[in-house]
């Protein structure tokens, strides 16, 4: 049996599986090339992420805060599209009020069922 060429999700309920997990982050895709998942800071939260080996993509779907990669500070809030390049550090700090992101890594690894 092959697997299927494409998947389709909704933001409504990504997000609510995030919410459920109780966890900031929940991956919802994972291919060889590419994952996807949410992540969620409340206001007030200490974003405790590292450097990642794969570049990747920030969405700000709500809330708002500050984002520093490397020796660069941005304010962002809904609508906000971040690339941060592989290795690079960055975080979100100053977070005012909570913020739900969607998040594209540009290798995922391999595929979860």
């Amino acid at each position: 049996m092959s697997k299927p060429r494409w998947k389709h999700f909704t933001l409504e309920d990504v997000v609510a599986r995030q919410r459920d997990s109780q966890v900031p982050y929940h991956e919802f895709l994972r291919v060889p090339a590419l994952s996807c998942g949410i992540y969620h800071l409340k206001a007030g939260a200490k974003d405790l992420q590292h450097p990642h080996d794969e570049d990747e993509v920030y969405y700000v779907l709500s809330g708002s805060g500050r984002v520093r990669i490397e020796d660069e500070e941005r304010q962002v809030g809904p609508g906000s599209i971040l690339y941060v390049q592989a290795t690079s550090e960055h975080g979100f700090f100053e977070i005012d009020h909570d913020m739900t992101l969607l998040v594209f890594f540009a290798s995922g690894g391999p595929d979860v069922p």
